[in-house]
């Protein structure tokens, strides 16, 4: 019988890939806190509506990448694919919409259907935020800059690039449709199958073609400044102002879209050279319209979604945790007490450890190999007279310390890791 491996496109976090999601995690968690950003979860499944009726019923996520079953109930329903839609529907459902503004940050795995390959898996895992109620361009450049702190924190700031763009408003929009409806038509004949579906239902997807064909086409058309309304161009002026005040360097990509109806004004990427052709880890923009389409009222919005894999492959190795104390019973009748010295150090928040089983040789052998600082040797004979032995791992000196002084001792322990 073969072993049980698994499933493909998952893997297990272990060790250092673990301590790199963590590090990730807990950095956008913090950050975002500075913010005001509150932490949500939501379901891992939902309704497949919230996804089919948002993401567009002709997009990739929906017609191929979605993981949608029938449950034992009959009803549908969809691992989530993304974090936008969950968290806008819990806007709704819990009548959060009378208490706006809300900052909303998630973190947790996403699922979607798709060939697997470096930085992306079937099962991968995003933080987010949500900025929702405000209809300044402020808010705008508020979210950006709390994705741009997160990066600058994990020290990878000088190795992505922000692109920006603005998709207008619904007039801009109309018009910038109807000219790449007029350029796109000149050349349906040499657009591949799924830009000439495009082209009937939603053009601007054309422009996001990972086709070589197609590419040559985009190269060459239009974009939306020719388009703005006043009021957009100034909303667009009003962001990139303000990204300018804060600092934070960006550059204009006109390539940069949204296909769905209901994202609107600002829209943007962090992108990198060092993954090849996962080049984009953090990206968002504006979506006004989305919790009206999810039975909300008109609501505007704003947020970004990062890929925690990409973003850890991008980090220093974190750190590994504090080196433990080893609490080493000489004899198995001083094991009740050491069992005690090991709690009390753990209830002093020192990371302590105790050897099960072996005589006192082996058990240094084994705080040795996990990497101890120190290690408490506990004797019958010192029990009784209410001390432990404590041998410093890294300079090797050992001294009797009285066990009601022996939390100081190891807080007093010079830092350093033994060799």
């Amino acid at each position: 019988m073969s072993s049980l491996q698994p499933v493909r496109g998952t893997r297990d976090l272990i060790g250092e890939d673990q301590r790199r999601y963590r590090h990730v995690t807990e950095t956008a968690r913090h950050v975002s806190g500075l913010y005001g950003f509150e932490e949500w979860q939501t379901p891992i499944f939902e309704d497949t509506g919230v996804f089919s009726r948002t993401l567009g019923e002709t997009s990739d996520v929906v017609t191929k990448e979605m993981y949608t079953f029938t449950d034992r109930g009959g009803d549908s329903v969809t691992l989530r694919p993304e974090g936008t839609a969950a968290v806008c529907r819990a806007l709704v459902s819990n009548g959060l919409t009378q208490s706006l503004p809300l900052k909303v940050f998630y973190a947790g795995p996403m699922f979607r259907y798709e060939r697997p390959q470096k930085g992306r898996y079937r099962q991968f895992h995003q933080i987010g935020i949500e900025l929702i109620g405000p209809a300044e361009p402020l808010a705008d450049a508020e979210v950006i800059a709390c994705g741009w702190q997160i990066l600058t924190a994990l020290g990878i700031a000088d190795s992505v690039t922000l692109e920006i763009n603005t998709l207008g408003d619904a007039e801009s929009r109309a018009a910038y449709r109807a000219a790449l409806v007029e350029y796109f038509t000149r050349f349906a004949a040499d657009l591949s199958a799924d830009s000439k579906q495009r082209l009937e239902k939603n053009p601007l997807r054309i422009l996001d073609s990972k086709d070589e064909g197609d590419r040559k086409i985009v190269a060459d058309a239009p974009t939306i400044a020719a388009h703005l309304t006043p009021l957009a161009a100034g909303f667009y002026d009003s962001v990139r102002n303000s990204l300018t005040a804060l600092g934070i360097p960006f550059v204009e990509n006109p390539r940069i879209v949204r296909g769905l109806d209901y994202y609107n004004h600002t829209a943007f990427e962090f992108v990198t050279t060092q993954l090849g052709a996962q080049g984009t880890v953090m990206g968002g923009g504006r979506y006004d319209g989305l919790v009206k389409q999810m039975g909300g009222p008109e609501t505007p919005a704003v947020g970004w979604a990062a890929g925690i894999e990409r973003l850890a492959m991008l980090i220093a190795e974190p750190k590994t945790d504090a080196a433990p104390i080893a609490v080493i019973p000489a004899g198995d009748d001083a094991e009740a007490a050491a069992f005690g010295i090991v709690q009390r150090l753990r209830a002093g928040g020192i990371r302590a450890d105790i050897g099960y089983k072996g005589n006192l040789r082996r058990r240094m052998e084994r705080a040795n190999k996990a990497g101890a600082r120190a290690a408490i040797i506990l004797g019958s004979e010192e029990a009784a007279r209410g001390v432990a032995q404590l041998k410093d791992l890294v300079s090797g000196t050992q001294s009797e310390v009285s066990l009601d002084a022996l939390l100081e001792a190891v807080r007093a322990l010079p830092s350093g890791s033994p060799a």
